[in-house]
């Protein structure tokens, strides 16, 4: 088993998270997210909020849930930062189902989930690191993602993403976009699957591609940061 994309339900959750927050000007991140939770087609989603940030991510992973029939937790570290952030996600949307909320540290919470296979932290909290260290990742595979990434501090000058995981996990590719305050993002082979292999896989299904060009035309996202002005699009 492993993480297959869905290109239908990246465009659903994509469509349905620009429809909720279509009024707000920092959902540039929101929707792209909310795509890839749902593309993935994610089953356990689990985030991180720091006190007094922006809760509009937790609106379109409510809607990749949604999609997906998953689990989505959302892990506060104490009862002030539960209240706020109870607060803002009403003061944005009430159409969206709210998600669990956890409250305590990396080390208390992260050991009750098991099988996470989309975790988002805010690289605004200091222990956000530890999040990924301790995080129980799905045998199928994993999508990790820092959003408020600056200047990708996961993949160049900081710490390293093959430094935050286990031995036992190998990360197939990482990647940083320049989208909203920035998004940091590692994808995590399944158990018993390494990054060799499936580039070897990734590589054979490239030249197959590129032999049958007129009858594979693929997919396209278009993507608009409404914070930069950029536009991006996506293949998918």
């Amino acid at each position: 088993m492993k993480l297959v994309w869905s290109p239908e339900s990246a465009s659903k959750a994509y469509i349905d998270t620009v429809k909720s927050c279509e009024l707000d000007q920092e959902s540039g991140v929101a929707e792209l997210i909310s795509a890839m939770a749902a593309g993935w087609n994610a089953k356990l989603i689990v985030e991180t909020y720091s006190h007094g940030g922006l809760v509009i991510t937790s609106i379109g992973l409510a809607i990749a849930a949604a999609h997906t029939a998953a689990r989505h937790v959302c892990i506060v570290s104490d009862q002030r930062a539960r209240a706020a952030y109870i607060a803002a996600i009403a003061t944005i949307s009430t159409a969206v189902s709210q998600p669990e909320i956890i409250v305590g540290e990396p080390e208390e919470v992260m050991s009750e989930l098991e099988g996470v296979d989309f975790l988002v932290v805010d690289c605004g909290r200091k222990d956000f690191t530890r999040f990924l260290r301790l995080a129980r990742l799905s045998h199928r595979g994993a999508v990790l993602l820092c959003k408020n990434a600056g200047g990708g501090k996961m993949s160049s000058g900081g710490v390293k993403w093959r430094g935050v995981l286990d031995g036992g996990r190998s990360v197939v590719r990482t990647a940083y976009l320049p989208v909203g305050d920035g998004l940091d993002m590692a994808h995590v082979a399944g158990r018993g699957s390494s990054s060799s292999s499936i580039d070897k896989i990734e590589s054979s299904t490239n030249n197959n591609n590129n032999n049958n060009n007129k009858n594979n035309k693929g997919r396209w996202v278009r993507h608009f940061d409404q914070s930069s002005g950029e536009e991006y699009v996506i293949r998918t």
